[in-house]
Order: C-alpha cells, then structure tokens, then sequence
C-alpha cells in the first residue's frame, strides 16, 4: 500500500501546501488589516471549493460505475490525460510564482475589502477551489490505477494534514521554507509521476479501443520480473511502469517526460525573482451597514449547492431502469411476453410455464451466438436472466428435458454498439479435436509402456542409477497425457496415486506406481524390493494401453482440461506436495505444460473463431512459463522446487497463475450448448 500512496501523498503535500499558503495570506492579510469580521467570508470560500472538489470526485466515481467495462477503460484513460495536462500546467504555475504569490493575494485582498463580502468568498473560493479541483481529479486517476488499494486515499490524506500542520507553522512563524525551491523540488518528482499517470492513461484508451497498438508490446519483461515482488510493486506504484508496456506507452512516456523535464529545467533557470512589491497599506473594512443576513446562510448554501448539483447529475446522468420483460419458457409458450427490448444491459424474468426443467438461450437465430442463458430452471420458478443488448436481431431458444430446442419469433433491435455473445459448440465440433488428442494420447502410451519395460529391466538387474533416469522419462510421458486422466479411470490412482490418506503412507502396501518407485529409488531401497512395484508398473501401463480405446471419453472434457492440468501443477508439483524424493516436481510441471500445449493445439481451430486475442495472450503465457521452467533444468538434473529462491518461486507461481486466470474463458467458450 506504501508504494501506491506515495505520489498521492506527494500530490496531496503539494496541492495543500498551495491551497493552505493561499489561505494563510489571506487570514494574515485581514488580521494585519484590523478586519477579523471578514474571517468567516474566507473560511466559507474555503468551504464551498472543498465542496466542489468531493462532488466532483463523487461525480466521476458515479459516472465511471455506470459505464460498461469497456467504455470505463476509455472514461478513465481520458481523464487520466486531462489529470496529467492539469498537473503539467499547475507545475509551471507554481515554477513561475512562487515567489511572487504572496503579493499578488495582498492586492486581491486589498481590494475585496473595499467592495462587498461576496468579491472575498470568490476570491478565497477561486484560489483554493482550483486545488482541489485538480487534486481530486489526480487522485481519482490514480485511484484507478491502483485498483482496490487504500494507499492513494491513505497518501493523500497525510499529505494533506502534513501541509495543513507546515501552513500553520509558517502562519505562526514558526517554520521558514523557501517555496521556490520547494516548490522547483516538487515540480521535478510530479513530472516523473505524471508521465508514468499518462502512460496508464493511454493503456487504458488502448483498452478501451478508443487508441490502437493494445498488443504492439515494446516491453515484455514478465518472464523475468515478477510483478508481485516489492520492487516491481514499488516502481509500479509511484511510477506506474509495468513490466509489459506497448509502444504506445513508452512513447507517451518517455515523450512527456524528455520534453516537459526539459522545458522545466530550462524554465527553472531562466526565471529569477522580480523586484519586490509596494506593501498595500490596511485599508478600511467596508462591510455595508445594511441589514445583514443571519451568519450561516452563506456558508451552508455555498456547501450544500455543490452537493446538490453532484447528486443531480449522478442521478439524472445514470440510465432510467426499465421494467424487467417476464418472458416464458416451455415448449408450447416459448419466449411468450417477448419484445424487442432497448440497447443496453437488461433484465428478463423467465419464468417456466411447462412441466419440465428447461434450459434457455437468447440467441441470434441466424448464427445461434447466445447473449444469455439459465440452465435448469424449474417448472413453475422464475429467474433473472442479465444480457447486454445491442442492434442486432434475437430469440429465445428454450429447451426442455428430454425433448427437443424450440425458437421463440425474432425481435429486431435498433441501436448501434456491440453485445458480446458466444458462438455455441456442439459434440459434434469437438468430435474432431477429441479424435486428434485420443491418438495423441495413444501414441504416449505407447511409448509409456516401452519405458516402464526399460525401468523394469533396470531395477531387476540392479542399475538403479539408470533406474532413476528411467522412472523420470517415463514419468514425464505420463505426465505429458494430462488431459486424459479423467478417462482413465482407477488406472490413474494405481500408475501415479499418491501416499496421501493410505492407512500407511508410503509403506502401505497400497501405495503403488511412479511415486511408489520414486520414494524407494531415492531413499536407498534395494533392488529387491522394487522390482515387484515396477513390474505392477508395467502391467498396469499395458493395461491402460488396451483399455483406453474402448473408454467413454467425454466431449466436454477437452475444454474442462485446459485449464484443469495447470491448476493441478499449482496446487502439487509448484508446492513440491508430490515429491517423494527426486526432487523433479519441476520436470513433471514441465510435462505438465507440454499436454497444455498439445491440447490448446487440437482446440485451436475452435477457440480462434470465438475470441481471437486468447491464444496469442495464452501462447505468450506459456512461453514466459516455459522460459522460467528451462532456468530450472541443468543437464539432466532439475532445480528441486523448495531449493528456488523466493523470488524466483514467486515468479514461476505468478506466472503459472495469470496463465490459469486467461485459460478461464476456455471451459465457457467452449462449453457444448443445446442451444445449438
């Protein structure tokens, strides 16, 4: 959290500084001037521009959440943009006034003295109101950017109370500070952090689709930093770099910072202190001697105005909910209170009206794409089913159990903007992919077979040194045939169980195959006593062999597995949880990530037709995982997992992670649909 509140603390030390140096000349400037009674007038200036500033923030968070995923990315990079152009400009005003702010307030004071009490609320509104302005924009951005995080509110909030404390200090006299410098300091550290805010801001204009390049990646240092470790926190916190970045960022970024820092440097010294004002001699308080209004009117109106204007446009500004459509769902009343709804995100009951449990779809009947669905709604229930609708045409498709798809008419939708929808996968568009892995898979048990006899022939004629390299190429075929263990059915517990929850552990005489050979080649046993396990080995591998072509192997599998395999290599092989001794969790996390790879081969045709951009971020995971697995293989020998430093374990679990967290959408996308 420290790392993500040091530039709002930075903003909130310096934008207070600014706003509180404004306040204090003015509260000295009518105390030097015998006019305190025009206090509460500056104190209610004060007041209303912090009240600007939170409804402002409170305008942007609320117009933000209204937003689609999409048009937020684009929403926030823009004003990020706008926050970097503020900030750009508020340095330079600072360079450039420092050491002349104090007199140009004097005169203003001086001559809302001679008018009425509305010129000084303006004035002390005006001067700190376009602080606050800015801060909370600046601090909204990177309250984006830092996601759920407290540290921007955190920084800030001590950056603001360590600049109310200096204000008051140099009010009393009790703190001497040269502002230039302080402020030509400051100046400086902002332009580093503005440009890394712009560099998000444009990233997210990439996300949004507002700009192109989204993966023109001109940086790509993931495979070897690991951007969950303290220093890449750190450098993504104050600078908002990352360890991937595209084109389109690092020029932004480098380009604001080479020029702006120049200009500034160049501006730094080229300015020099102009010659001193005339000091502007106390001038009269000029209160009218009218009726005066009761003392709160004005401080509460100036409040409360604000934040009556913000709660107007947040609620004037969000979409009037329309009434959900209550749709039926039955093979004789499908899609019965159906009509073409308005673009947006919208709400259907759909409720059963038949006697049978029923899935539901809305389709576009022309490509069966499905907007939304409800598996298993029960006759006479009713359950909200949310899609986005966009201009295009759409139907209902309600499928009952044990019978047959009925289409509900089409609707037309007028509107612009896309709905995201998923193209349907039936068995029998996997029935390719199914018969491609199945022969793949029969191809390694073959040579499963052949190495399981090798290993055999080894233990019996007591080469166990050859018998370790055995067991570990043979183990890593099996390894390599991940996505089939769910066909293979009590074979899989007695060729690769674990001695996990054996009344015995290891000694049980139950505990059997690969890790059963593994704990006794590494742990001294004799030839002996190892030859029956690895001879079991061998009739077990040739047994699966002559069964897996006659076993049920579930279309629907193939997808489940994709992203199946690596979650297990999560939880086993990266926590060293499945080693008994070699210390090759890695070889076999290694095997694991080759059956990955075959798989995503088999399903590729599928996957490519309904989301482009998952394979290419999906390969790019891969080879950064793969990159971090062959710095752990030396030779013929593996790096043990519990002997990886902690930055490199990090790493190889973070990878492994965002390589999960983009394989999620496989088992959706690909999910086998009776819509179809």
């Amino acid at each position: 959290m420290r790392d993500d509140a040091f530039p709002s603390f930075l903003i909130g030390l310096r934008e207070g500084l600014e706003a509180g140096l404004i306040v204090s000349i003015l509260v000295a400037t009518l105390v030097r001037a015998d006019a305190r009674s025009r206090l509460p007038q500056v104190w209610t200036g004060v007041l209303a521009a912090i009240a600007l500033a939170m409804s402002f923030g409170s305008v942007l968070t609320f117009t933000a959440a209204s937003l689609s995923a999409t048009a937020q990315e684009a929403f926030g990079g823009t004003l990020s943009v706008i926050a970097v152009a503020f900030v750009t400009a508020m340095v330079f005003w600072m360079r450039r006034s420092a050491h002349s702010l104090s007199g140009e307030i004097k005169e203003k004071v001086a001559g809302a003295l001679t008018t009425g009490a509305g010129v000084l609320i303006v004035t002390s509104f005006l001067a700190v109101g376009r602080e606050g302005l800015e801060t909370a924009l600046f601090l909204w951005t990177t309250a984006q950017a830092s996601g759920e995080s407290a540290g921007p509110l955190t920084g800030a909030a001590i950056g603001l109370v360590l600049a109310s404390a200096l204000c008051w200090g140099l009010y009393r006299r009790v703190l001497k500070i040269n502002l230039t410098r302080f402020f030509t300091a400051t100046g400086a550290i902002l332009i580093v952090i503005a440009a890394g805010v712009l560099g998000y801001g444009l990233r997210d204009l990439q996300e949004g689709g507002v700009l192109p390049g989204k993966s023109a990646y001109a940086v790509d240092l993931s495979g070897s930093v690991d951007a969950g470790s303290w220093y890449s926190t750190l450098v993504q916190g104050v600078f908002n770099l990352t360890p991937t970045m595209t084109w389109l960022q690092l020029v932004g970024y480098g380009g604001y910072l080479v020029m702006v820092m120049t200009l500034f440097v160049r501006g730094v010294r080229a300015t020099a202190p102009g010659p001193p004002r005339e000091k502007t001699a106390p001038a009269q308080d000029a209160t009218p001697s009218a009726r005066r209004r009761p003392a709160w009117v004005v401080p509460v109106a100036v409040v409360t105005v604000p934040a009556v204007i913000a709660g107007l446009a947040v609620a004037l500004g969000r979409p009037k909910p329309t009434a959900a459509q209550t749709v039926a769902v039955s093979e004789t009343d499908c899609g019965r209170g159906f009509s073409a709804p308005k673009p947006g995100r919208q709400t259907f009951q759909m409720h059963n009206t038949g006697d049978k449990t029923a899935e539901v779809y809305l389709v576009d009947p022309a490509t069966n794409a499905v907007y939304g669905e409800i598996e298993g709604l029960a006759p006479g229930t009713t359950r909200a089913l949310v899609a986005t609708v966009a201009g295009g045409t759409y139907a209902w498709r309600c499928v009952p159990t044990g019978g047959g798809a009925v289409t509900s008419r089409a609707v037309r939708v007028t509107g612009s903007g896309t709905a995201k929808a998923v193209v349907p996968v039936s068995a029998q568009d996997l029935a390719g992919p199914l018969e491609q892995y199945k022969a793949y898979v029969n191809q390694g048990l073959g040579t499963l077979v052949a190495q399981t006899r090798t290993l055999a022939a080894d233990i019996k004629g007591g080469h166990l040194g050859e018998a370790r390299t055995d067991w570990l190429a043979a183990h890593r075929t099996y390894a390599s045939l991940g996505a089939a263990y769910g066909t293979f059915e009590d074979f899989d517990q007695k060729i690769n169980g674990r001695a996990d929850g054996l009344p015995a552990g290891v000694h049980d005489k139950d505990f059997t195959g690969f890790h059963r050979i593994e704990y006794g080649l590494w742990h001294d046993e004799s030839a002996t006593s190892l030859t029956g396990p690895a001879q079991q080995l061998v009739t077990d591998a040739a047994g699966l062999q002559k069964a897996f072509p006659h076993q049920d192997f579930d279309p629907g599998d193939l997808p489940l597995r994709a992203h199946e395999i690596l979650e297990n290599t999560l939880q086993f092989e990266l926590t060293g949880d499945t080693d008994e001794g070699s210390g090759t969790t890695l070889a076999t996390a290694d095997a694991d990530l080759t059956g990955t790879r075959e798989l995503l081969t088999v399903l590729k045709p599928l996957l490519t037709t309904r989301s482009r951009h998952l394979l290419p971020t999906v390969d790019a995971d891969i080879a950064r995982l793969q990159r971090l697995l062959d710095a752990a293989h030396h030779a013929t020998a593996w790096t043990p997992v519990e002997q990886l430093d902690g930055t490199t374990r990090a790493r190889l679990n973070g990878t492994t992670g965002q390589l999960l967290e983009d394989l999620a959408p496989v088992p959706d996308l690909l999910e086998i649909r009776k819509s179809a």
